[in-house]
């Protein structure tokens, strides 16, 4: 075991290790884990509310018909032959008679040579019109009534395929119309469904076997025992993860060694990655830190969320994989995993948004913020755009975090800023 609480990482230093352990992992995870499935059902399932975590391709999607399918008209007005354009000019212009119209959705005769057929956006363009003249570029700038003879004047040529989206011009069919690694969202599902994509293979999500640790913990839901408490950590983890990609197993076990070593041992046989709460610290029955005696605990210099390990575990048939362990105070907890593993996760699994918002504003109040730490505080945006505090500083004010839309960096360096002193920050939801 690797530990000296007198030498701190800075919280860069602190990401970039948990990024280079965990990162591989979560790409191996992608590559041996897909499954094939129904575009319709996916859109079912974004439908039902289940989209918050986009899923990521795992295999090139290509396309089955070309996009345009057709040559369409980009625009409502008349499609025309080019040629029969040329010499057009506002002292003499061009007079042709009108033929029947093209709605969208139907398939137009050939268009004659000499003739103008009002056409509108969508709509196929008749086989032997090159190109389509907008409707107020013509005289009169409307439509006739299609139950009349009418006539259309032009003062002007038209290029060879103006206003005409080419059949292929978006994609061919066949050609890669989404890459691998690409998270599933609004516009690629739109694509697919254009492109006549039926079925798609998509990765997995993660499995991560999520572990608090503590004597005093009851699960959610269960009574509690003398001297107890509700696991708050593994529901707001179970939850973090969740909206972050993963799909999640939780665990709750007790300060002994044995009893989590079992743990681990039971683990189901794809987790991917182990993050625990609790037990890394320096006291008496830091589970955690005495078990896993291979990992690295030590310092972080960041309020909340100090006490940090990270390093490999054996799970299953002694399969290696990453650990992170996080301190376990609620708020210590969440706010790790905001700062150090929920970057990972986001952009490994499509999660949106990848990287959270962030911003700069004055404070509504005074702070004052340990100088060798990265101080990071729950707060608000008032109607003035200023940030308000949520509570005060304290790793366990559950309900404070539970109020905040932001979270408040403080860096090192800054002992006390006052109010209107501008502060970063980032958003929350």
């Amino acid at each position: 075991m690797h530990d000296d609480v007198t030498q701190r990482r800075s919280v860069a230093e602190h990401a970039a290790a948990v990024a280079e352990a965990v990162e591989p992992a979560l790409a191996a995870a992608r590559e041996r884990a897909s499954a094939r499935v129904d575009v319709a059902t996916l859109l079912t399932q974004v439908g039902a509310g289940a989209g918050l975590s986009p899923r990521v391709l795992a295999r090139d999607a290509v396309a089955a018909v070309a996009l345009p399918g057709f040559d369409n008209s980009q625009m409502d007005g008349y499609a025309v032959r080019s040629a029969d354009l040329a010499g057009a000019s506002v002292g003499d212009p061009v007079v042709l008679p009108v033929v029947a119209p093209v709605p969208a959705g139907t398939q137009p005769p050939p268009l004659k040579a000499g003739t103008a057929a009002p056409v509108m956006t969508g709509a196929p363009v008749p086989a032997g019109a090159d190109a389509v003249v907008r409707i107020e570029d013509a005289d009169p700038p409307r439509f006739p009534d299609p139950a009349t003879s009418a006539q259309v004047r032009f003062a002007a040529p038209v290029a060879t395929g103006a206003f005409v989206r080419a059949a292929g011009s978006d994609v061919a069919a066949g050609d890669v119309l989404v890459p691998a690694g690409t998270p599933l969202g609004a516009p690629q599902l739109g694509a697919l469904v254009a492109a006549g994509v039926t079925t798609v293979e998509v990765a997995a999500p993660p499995h991560v076997l999520l572990v608090s640790t503590g004597s005093e913990l009851a699960p959610a839901g269960a009574a509690l025992g003398p001297a107890q408490v509700h696991d708050a950590n593994g529901a707001a983890l179970t939850a973090a993860l969740g909206q972050a990609g993963a799909r999640v197993t939780i665990r709750v076990a007790p300060d002994h060694p044995d009893v989590l070593l079992r743990v681990l041992a039971d683990a189901p046989g794809d987790v991917a990655l182990v993050v625990t709460t609790g037990g890394v610290s320096a006291g008496a029955y830091e589970v955690v830190r005495q078990t896993l005696t291979d990992a690295w605990f030590g310092h972080v210099a960041v309020q909340p969320g100090g006490p940090q390990g990270l390093g490999t575990v054996a799970v299953g048939g002694g399969r290696q994989v990453p650990l992170v362990a996080f301190p376990g105070n609620p708020v210590s907890a969440y706010v790790s995993f905001e700062l150090f593993l929920r970057p990972l996760l986001a952009a490994a699994t499509g999660a949106s948004p990848a990287h959270r918002a962030t911003g700069r504003a004055p404070l509504a109040e005074p702070l004052d913020s340990p100088p060798a730490l990265h101080q990071v505080r729950r707060g608000t945006l008032d109607a003035d755009g200023r940030v308000r505090l949520t509570g005060g500083p304290g790793s366990h004010l559950l309900t404070h975090l539970a109020a905040a839309t932001v979270l408040v960096h403080v860096p090192p360096g800054v002992a006390h800023l006052d109010a209107a002193d501008p502060v970063d920050y980032q958003e929350l939801r």
